[in-house]
């Protein structure tokens, strides 16, 4: 069980939120932070105080309280002032209020998602493209425009993903230009110009260059749940291995994703922008009914959904060069999430009911017997084909650092931890994505609770397990392109 390092720590501390995420990173604040934990306030609308007996015993409080457009000023009042630190992990808290309440009372800031008050308003009505989280991300630059760029530290969306993969990104691009400087024996285009140019943009970390110069055209968040659990998912049951509410609003939300410059042509029912950096595209249909091919180092060949999120928006953004207003280079950014079998039987129940939610939920913890959570990010389409980076980690030593909690929940709380060291130790750096922070400080606390953290070549293509019986008798073809998006498509 890793003992350090540690940070000190002296204002008050809240934590939005007592769901799963929020019980894993617990037992981490109070391993890691040096503080009087009789100033940590655990607040949710419901009552789990019973949940957090080790947390309550070091001397926090709980209180159960439902914050609402009406009532957040008056709440966060109540608990914060300047110095202190807000750790929200709720959902349905509109990001955009919560942060300006911070900014103006010098209030530090950290939260896994960018959250409003109804995600779920007239959906049926409401424009694919207003749906986003590209929507989202506008709607919070518009209002930070007007913040002070040194303010009180805010980092939105650093869990393991959105949070941890833009890091991975990092370690992935260097180790692929690194390995191509190694190699030049095996890569006929790597010209001397051009190693100048991979040589210069390492020593630069310039890593928008390092992708356009290794040539990366596509960037999954390739993950697969393994876990099993001894207790099956009952019929009416939503079974996952964290939040369900928060699996369900992003699911059922138009799939979304970075659009590379390198694609030909826009896939059906898509919808471009007109305002912001454009790099984005969404399609009028749901996360959990876009499937694509794509693929992680031990369960190999995956078939993962396209469900929106954060990192999508912003590696796509931060990993794009700029020739005036044109975009000459951007990779095509997604998720390609398989989850447990349990949340996939879940999930296809919750359709056939027309996407209501089941009332029954349940997420796994001391019921599962195996698996592990193995997440990372495959870069695709440059010279050394493909690299995969990210985190391994099983059931077996999740529980061992942190009992009674599961290898996804782990992962999140692990980055969140991360990123609240970064902000203690940087506390007036302003609003922050997790690609604006120093990725080895945060990979640093986070990696020893991730599991093996390989950094691996591979071979795979999406062609390579495209059978299809009747393709000769529909209309279209694959795309001369091997990397675009139409040839990932599976549904």
């Amino acid at each position: 069980m890793p003992a350090g390092p540690r940070i000190t720590f002296n204002g008050k501390v809240l934590l939005l939120g007592c769901g799963s995420v929020s019980r894993c990173l617990q037992p981490l604040l109070l391993r890691h932070i040096d503080m009087d934990f009789r100033r940590l306030t655990v607040m949710d609308f419901e009552d789990l105080a019973e949940k957090i007996p080790d947390t309550l015993a070091a001397g926090a409080v709980y209180r159960r309280v439902r914050i609402t457009p009406d009532n957040i000023a008056t709440v966060l009042g109540e608990h914060l002032g300047a110095g202190d630190l807000l750790i929200n992990l709720s959902w349905n808290i509109d990001t955009g209020d919560i942060i300006e309440w911070c900014q103006h009372h010098g209030v530090l800031y950290v939260d896994t998602s960018v959250e409003v008050w109804d995600p779920y308003a007239d959906q049926e009505n409401t424009d694919p493209r207003e749906r986003t989280l590209y929507s989202r991300h506008q709607a919070l630059r518009k209002r930070a425009a007007s913040w002070a760029p040194d303010g009180p530290t805010a980092i939105v969306e650093h869990g393991a993903n959105p949070g941890l993969v833009s890091h991975w990104v990092k370690v992935a691009l260097t180790d692929i230009a690194t390995t191509m400087l190694k190699e030049p024996g095996t890569l006929a285009s790597l010209d001397e110009g051009r190693r100048t140019r991979l040589e210069s943009a390492l020593a630069d970390s310039d890593f928008a260059r390092l992708a356009m110069e290794t040539g990366t055209k596509v960037i999954h968040i390739s993950e697969r749940d393994t876990q099993i659990a001894a207790e099956p998912k009952r019929v009416g049951e939503f079974v996952n291995t964290w939040s369900v509410e928060g699996f369900y609003e992003e699911g059922i939300a138009p799939a979304e994703m970075g659009w590379g410059t390198h694609e030909p042509e826009l896939p059906p029912l898509a919808y471009t922008y007109t305002e912001g950096p454009k790099n984005q595209i969404c399609l009028a249909r749901t996360g959990i009914s876009t499937m694509v091919r794509s693929w992680v180092p031990i369960g190999g060949p995956i078939a993962g959904m396209v469900i929106r999120h954060g990192e999508a928006y912003t590696i796509s953004d931060r990993l794009t060069v700029w020739d005036g207003d044109t975009a000459v280079y951007r990779p095509t950014v997604h998720y390609a999430y398989l989850p447990t079998d349990a949340a996939m039987a879940s999930l296809h129940e919750c359709m056939m009911t027309g996407h209501r939610l089941q009332t029954e939920q349940r997420i796994m913890t001391d019921e599962i017997t195996s698996g592990m959570d193995e997440l990372g990010v495959l870069l695709l389409g440059h010279d050394l084909n493909g690299w995969w980076t990210g985190s391994q980690l099983g059931i077996e030593e999740a529980r061992e650092l942190v009992p009674h909690q599961n290898a996804t929940t782990l992962q999140v709380a692990a980055s969140v931890l991360g990123a609240i060291f970064w902000m203690i130790e940087n506390p007036r750096a302003g609003l922050r994505v997790p690609d604006d922070i120093d990725h080895e400080r945060v990979l640093e606390i986070a990696n020893p609770y991730l599991g093996p953290c390989p950094s691996v070549r591979t071979d795979w293509r999406p062609d390579q397990y495209d059978y299809d019986p009747f393709r000769r008798f529909k209309p279209g073809k694959r795309s001369s392109e091997p990397w675009a998006f139409g040839n990932f498509l599976i549904s």
